[in-house]
């Protein structure tokens, strides 16, 4: 994410939840030198605030990344990438949404010195005095866009709605003495809708078509307010699309669907994610053809598990069984809870069948490669 970054949710959708919620960013906020923190929350003091989570938490943390998990006969073996592994009776995927980058097919043989999505920039430095237009109507295009101007680059944004759509708190309706009969804590989603997001037990048991057309409406592309007075001097084109893109030297020319023509050095991607849980490299083809999905989505059952007993999902995968809150850090609360009940059943079940089992439930161990 771009260092100089904003949080578009608000501060009570930001806290990271944990079973017993003893984290949140008003704890954090008592701290000495943490009183005067932003809202919105800056990007690097939100990494300090994960970081003293995971400190306070107790966690430990093994960096080395799993390359394969395959099936074992008491649950998983996570493959490392130094060759060792590790067995366990249950795995939680908390794996983000870095591969489920959308690039649009036009794009896709493209080289990346002259197409890239936003989510592959951290600095916009290297495009002062460039050509660059930015793809998209969303807070991570908008984003882009400011950036890109404010680092000197010439920037014209296409956006395919007739409009862009901004985030706005109503004094009233979101006064702290009204707003809780509207919103939930999250704000994610209209009035009304709100609330229902922020409850996925709830949600989840609603006729499918009713959860279809909120989950669109609660995901509309949206731009935080902090971004409007920054792009007020980017060039947006409203009911724009591109209609072809092809190299040209070392720029990229491209047409509009209104037959405009322009050559630009650089074409940055604010085209969101689609999710595919395929796509996750360590996931191989036997266990995802035992997963039940759903247009890439793992169908979870209670605590997040999928189909595949042991085998959890949290995080974007889960927004299709349990609503968009999971798509947000508003959803870790929930989540926290959800995960550490089915969890302890689970143990507790285990345990009524086997009491004399070698291998405590959930035990993480390693394995000898020959």
């Amino acid at each position: 994410m771009p260092e100089c970054m904003l949080l578009r949710s608000p501060w009570e959708g930001s806290h990271i939840g944990d079973p017993r919620d003893r984290f949140t960013l008003d704890v954090y906020r008592t701290l000495n030198g943490n009183r005067h923190l932003a809202d919105p929350i800056p990007r690097k003091d939100f990494v300090k605030y994960g970081q003293w989570v995971h400190q306070q938490a107790g966690l430990s943390a093994d960096r080395r990344k799993v390359t394969r998990i395959e099936l074992a006969p008491q649950g998983y073996q996570l493959n490392l990438e130094n060759g060792q592994a590790l067995c366990a009776r249950r795995v939680v995927v908390a794996g983000g949404i870095q591969p489920f980058t959308h690039r649009p097919k036009m794009f896709e043989s493209l080289p990346a010195s002259l197409v890239t999505h936003t989510s592959e920039h951290r600095d916009f430095a290297a495009f002062q005095g460039k050509e660059v237009m930015v793809i998209g109507g969303g807070q991570s295009a908008l984003e882009a866009a400011a950036f890109l101007f404010e680092a000197g680059a010439q920037v014209d944004v296409l956006v395919r709605n007739s409009a862009i759509r901004w985030l706005r708190r109503h004094p009233w309706v979101h006064s702290k003495w009204i707003s809780w009969l509207f919103y939930g804590p999250g704000d994610i989603g209209p009035a009304g809708i709100s609330l229902a997001v922020q409850r996925p037990g709830l949600y989840r048991r609603l006729p499918r078509s009713i959860q279809d057309r909120w989950a669109a409406r609660s995901l509309r592309p949206a731009g935080a307010r902090w971004l409007k007075p920054r792009v007020q001097n980017v060039a947006i084109h409203t009911d724009r699309m591109l209609y072809s893109a092809r190299p040209e030297g070392e720029r990229l020319r491209v047409r509009w669907n209104d037959g405009t023509e322009r050559t630009v050095d650089h074409v940055v991607l604010g085209t969101g994610y689609r999710i595919n849980i395929a796509l996750y490299p360590f996931l191989p083809s036997e266990i995802l053809r035992r997963i039940d999905a759903v247009e890439g989505y793992p169908r979870l059952g209670a605590g997040f598990e999928s189909s595949l007993p042991g085998l959890h999902f949290l995080g974007a995968p889960a927004a299709w069984s349990y609503g968009p809150l999971l798509r947000f850090v508003a959803g870790t609360g929930y989540a926290s809870h959800e995960l550490r009940g089915r969890i302890v059943k689970a143990r507790i079940a285990h345990r009524a069948l086997q009491p004399t089992s070698g291998l405590p439930m959930d035990s993480l161990r390693p394995v000898a490669r020959g």
